[in-house]
């Protein structure tokens, strides 16, 4: 059973909800549409087709509308995951237009898919062997959100250099935070600072490096929220703005602007509290003058944590996007399996991916 959404897809990995596994979505994916392969009985290449496009649609619904697609994801988009889905079924009709026989076709298709996920899994160390170079003794790298891809660089550069790195936190889920442990185990000199201090962080930062949700064809990316600001307040103060990504995050879409992206799924309910005024112990957020609540599943009641801030119902709107936009102007290249490329290279590099 797949383990995005219960269907005949077969995958031999769990995802876990911080995304520190070794399988991206995308991969789990692909490997889901090659047990879809494996089970059908489908006996011609279009009976085929659309046993995957039913597993695709199925996929892509449980992760924007079903009640684990904010576990699933982690409060990132499903861009990815289109993309990934998207450029199999072009392998897939690619085998078939080569080779009209349906068994030998079929036999073509697990090859290659089974080619194209272990590509895609060493795409992280091609990627890493790319962009390290680009970083110094002695730099200062500033970074936003959990990205395996960046994670991946950014250790594997340490290996031979020494700089620091300054993380922005990453409301609401603290991915900054969590990816600060990572860096801070690898022996990386890490300092956490508060989003809202991405430009105040910049003067003393030599370069950025982001990951991307997506890198779509006019050469822009989608990612983690305040990526768009990051990039803007790196160009207005003459520092590089680099984005590491896999190549099976390039997607078919052209935004011009932040109301040109796709729905995004379920917003991730938000939280408000004043931290400055928590007492840290224990592991918890803070210490109540009375217990903690909890409800029936062992929750925490957010009302009875210290500091939290209340709304009445339907007082005020709350608003909670995942991702934003970052148009090419504000990128200076991006660190890719295919490459180092500049955003213009991105819709060649397209082309290339889907003929």
């Amino acid at each position: 059973r797949c383990h995005l959404t219960g269907s005949t897809a077969a995958s031999p990995t769990s995802i876990d909800p911080e995304h520190r596994t070794a399988v991206a979505l995308p991969v789990a994916a692909i490997k889901s549409l090659l047990g879809v392969i494996q089970r059908s009985k489908a006996t011609t290449m279009m009976g085929l087709q659309e046993d995957l496009r039913g597993a695709t649609e199925e996929m892509m619904t449980f992760a924007t509308e079903s009640p684990g697609s904010l576990q699933l994801l982690g409060g990132r988009s499903h861009i990815a995951l289109a993309s990934g889905c998207e450029l199999f079924m072009k392998y897939v009709t690619r085998a078939f237009l080569e080779l009209p026989d349906f068994a030998a076709c079929i036999a073509q298709v697990l090859e290659r898919g089974e080619r194209f996920a272990g590509i895609s899994l060493a795409a992280r160390d091609r990627i890493a062997e790319v962009g390290q170079a680009f970083i110094q003794d002695g730099q200062t790298v500033l970074t936003h959100g959990w990205s395996r891809v960046v994670s991946n660089l950014l250790v594997k550069a340490a290996e031979h250099r020494h700089f620091s790195i300054v993380v922005l936190e990453g409301r609401p889920d603290a991915a900054g935070a969590k990816a600060a442990k990572v860096y801070a185990d690898a022996g990386i000199p890490t300092t956490v600072v508060l989003d809202s201090a991405m430009a105040c962080a910049m003067e003393s930062a030599d370069l950025v490096i982001v990951g991307a949700e997506g890198v779509v064809e006019n050469g822009g990316i989608v990612n983690k929220m305040g990526t768009y600001g990051l990039g803007i307040a790196a160009r207005e103060l003459g520092k590089p703005f680099y984005v590491a990504a896999e190549s099976y995050k390039f997607a078919r879409l052209y935004p011009l602007n932040q109301s040109d992206l796709p729905p995004m799924g379920p917003a991730a309910k938000l939280n408000f509290v004043d931290t400055a005024s928590w007492e840290m112990t224990g592991g918890l957020v803070g210490k109540a003058k009375a217990p903690v609540n909890t409800d029936k599943d062992g929750k925490v009641d957010a009302s009875s944590v210290p500091g939290v801030v209340q709304f009445k119902p339907n007082q005020i709107k709350v608003k909670n996007p995942p991702c934003d936009y970052t148009p090419a102007k504000y990128i200076t290249l991006l660190f890719t399996d295919l490459g180092v490329l500049t955003p213009s290279a991105v819709s060649d590099e397209l082309i290339r991916l889907y003929q």
